[in-house]
Order: C-alpha cells, then structure tokens, then sequence
C-alpha cells in the first residue's frame, strides 16, 4: 500500500524493466500472525491470537485460548493483500470472517488447504496453510500508521492518517492534507517531539496520549532493530479500553541483513514464493518471472532489460529476467537452463552474454552440459560476444546441438520471436 502513497520517493516504470527494479529488490515478507508475534515481543499492543493449520488444532485453540469468546475473527494467511474481498477457489466468499465461536471450525476449515485468489495474487491464487484465529476487538476508532525509507530523507519516514481501515492510496489521493509524514534522523532517532507528531497525526480520541507516544516510539526501535524496509499498520486502532492497537499489519525486512536478522529470516514461507525464483535464489541466480513466452538468459542487469526491451520491439514477449551476472560457474547455467525449461509457458530461449568478467567459453559449457541434463523442447537462440567468444562458439559448434546463431542482439531477438512459429 505505501509504496503507492509515496510514490514520489522512488521511480516507478511501467515498462519490463521498470518491473525488474521493482521486484528485483529482495524483501523477506511475513505472514500476519508472525508480524504479530514479533511486535507484541518488542511491547507493541496487539489482538490475542494463535495461527493453526488443521481443524485439531482449531478446535484446541478453541478450548485453549478462547474458551469464553462470543465471536472470534478467522483470518486466512497468505502473502498478499486484499484478503477480505478476496475468492476462494472453491467459491468461498471473503478470506477474514467474523463468525461465532461454535462456527469457526467450519469456516477454518473451509479456508486451510483452499486457493484464495486477491487483486494482489493473480488469477492463480495462493495456498491457505494456516489461519489466524484472533480476538474480537471493541474498535471505536480506526487510522493508519506506516514506516518506510525515505530517499529523500535520507532516512526513515513515518506516515499517520487519522482515518485507516480503508485504502491508503484513495485516502491520500483526495484527501492529501490528512496524511502526516514525520521524517526521522538516523544519527538522533525518534525523539518525544517526532513521536508526539505522529500521534497528532492519528488524532486520537480515547487512547492516552503519553500511552501512544510510548508506541510509536516502541515501533520505530522495532523498525530498526529488525533492519525492516516496510512496518505498515492499517488499521492501527483505539480500543473501548482506551488502548492503541495494531489490528493488522505487514512487515517486510531487508534481505541484506539476514545475516544479523537469522531468527527472522527463518520465517520465511517458500510455499509462497514463485518456486522459480526460489530455485533460483538457491543459485544465486537474479530471475524474476513474467508472462511471455522467450526465456531470457543474461548476463548483466542493464543487458538483460535491454534484451527484454528488444524482445518486445520484434513483437515478441519475454517470459523472465534472468541475469547471471559477471562471475556465473558453469554450474550455475546449468541451473539457469533448469529454470528456464521449467516453465511451461516459455516456447524459445534467449542466451545473450556479452562477455567482460563472464566468460563465453564458460557459458557455452555450461549450455551443452545444460542440454545433456534437460531436455531442450523449444529452440534456443545464442549471441555471444567479448571475452573467450571464439572458444565458447567452437564448444557450441564441436557439440553437435541445433542452435540458432545470431550475430548481435537485435538479430537474436528477431530469430527468437521468429523460432516461436
């Protein structure tokens, strides 16, 4: 959501490659509960709750953690938004339901195993393996609280609206004078008078004042300890006891420092990740899925947007950015070639490598090694150019593979789109 709102602080394409930048930027993201989980450790007011996975354990928590609840909220638990308007695939209206109590095993257990489909998950859907069972809370008021980086700043930004529980992004868009941005200074940290800004921002108007200054504080340090790119509360609430409360929210970290952030980061969820890109990530490989049907595999960011861009000019459509950067083993392309072949979609393959650190001869080992361990299906168009080229090109030739030769990239991004009749 707040990348929308600040969309100002940092370019966004809507051409392929303009994806790539996106997406390319590697945040581990986590599901609810477990957002939950680590703010309520840092002092941060959050709903009761516990995450299951089988009707057993629904029942338990039942009897365990609500066992004089009326009502309680089942929220499924997937890695995208929306899932309250969201569809299960089985016809299930809505992924968060506010049920009675001696109904929640039957609503769970329509959710847990299901495909929910969100404006966020595509048309595909993703897989329900768990749902959060929480507390019904007596809400009397809802706003929005976010932290990000800010390029601008330098720093991180924080952003409160006094109205939440709605879409950020259409709030800002007609009513721009209600949302608060308090940029804070790294060196300094959050001060009472960035916190006591924030919390003006939200406009409270039972929760106590000197209570919610305590919290936005207590957030920030979270924001920093936990080296997050994103802590996004929508709704951050006030409660009938006159209490704060992050009622949702989303957290996203910093791939970088993982190596400092090792409990975090085993959180990770695969299961809801594109296995494609998890594959790759095992191979330090730089591969991003799309929708088109040529299977690009470069080395080089800027080479492999520029190849895609070409693709697109010939009328063609690439299904991938694939960069295997400057110092890929032969190994590694064998891996590349293993994604690629994949995906059921891709119906010609692209190898462009303009050697400078890349090797050619290492590419075209890799290739044939490739061919040897897969099977090749679609044709497979290569340029080579730069370092070892004359090697690489006579380990393709002495291989005995049908591939297609091109001379520079706008030739091999003609034969490609051409190789695909």
């Amino acid at each position: 959501m707040v990348r929308r709102l600040l969309g100002n602080l940092a370019a966004r394409s809507l051409s392929v490659a303009g994806k790539w930048q996106q997406q390319q930027l590697r945040r581990l993201n986590i599901h609810e509960y477990q957002g939950a989980d680590l703010m309520s450790k840092h002092g941060i007011n959050v709903p009761r709750g516990v995450a299951v996975g089988s009707l057993d354990e629904v029942k338990k928590a039942l009897r365990d953690v609500f066992p004089n609840q009326s009502e309680v909220v089942v929220k499924s638990q997937i890695l995208a938004g929306g899932r309250g308007l969201g569809t299960f695939k089985s016809g299930l209206k809505g992924g968060v339901h506010i049920v009675e109590a001696d109904k929640v095993a039957n609503i769970a257990e329509q959710m847990i195993g299901q495909i929910l489909v969100t404006k966020q998950t595509g048309a595909q859907g993703k897989v329900v393996s768990k749902v959060y069972l929480c507390e019904k809370l007596s809400l009397v008021n809802e706003m929005y609280f976010a932290i990000t980086l800010d390029r601008k700043s330098a720093g991180p930004l924080i952003i409160s609206c006094k109205k939440g529980g709605t879409s950020i992004e259409d709030l800002a868009e007609k009513h721009p004078e209600l949302i608060v941005k308090v940029p804070i200074d790294v060196f300094t940290g959050i001060t009472d008078e960035d916190a006591a800004k924030v919390v003006d921002g939200l406009s409270p108007t039972v929760a106590d004042r000197n209570a919610s200054i305590e919290q936005v504080k207590k957030l920030y340090e979270l924001f920093c300890k936990c080296d997050c790119t994103l802590l996004e509360i929508n709704p951050i609430a006030e409660t009938s006891d006159k209490q704060l409360v992050a009622a949702d929210a989303k957290l996203n970290f910093d791939d970088n420092a993982a190596f400092r952030q090792k409990e975090i980061f085993t959180l990770r969820d695969p299961t809801q990740e594109d296995p494609r890109e998890v594959a790759a990530a095992k191979a330090d490989l730089n591969y991003i899925g799309l929708d088109g049907e040529i299977g690009c595999m470069v080395n080089g960011a800027g080479l492999a947007m520029a190849t895609m861009d070409i693709i697109k000019l010939h009328g063609g459509t690439p299904a991938n950015f694939l960069d295997v950067g400057g110092n890929a083993s032969e190994s590694q392309v064998v891996e590349a070639f293993k994604i690629l072949t994949s995906d059921d979609k891709v119906k010609a393959i692209l190898v462009n490598i303009f050697g400078g650190i890349m090797k050619c001869d290492v590419i075209a080992s890799g290739i044939v090694n490739a061919a040897k361990q897969v099977q090749l299906k679609v044709p497979v168009v290569v340029r080579l150019e730069g370092t070892n080229v004359d090697q690489g090109r006579r380990i393709l030739k002495e291989s005995g593979m049908t591939l297609i030769t091109a001379e520079d990239l706008d030739d091999a991004a003609e034969k490609a789109v051409k190789a695909l009749s």
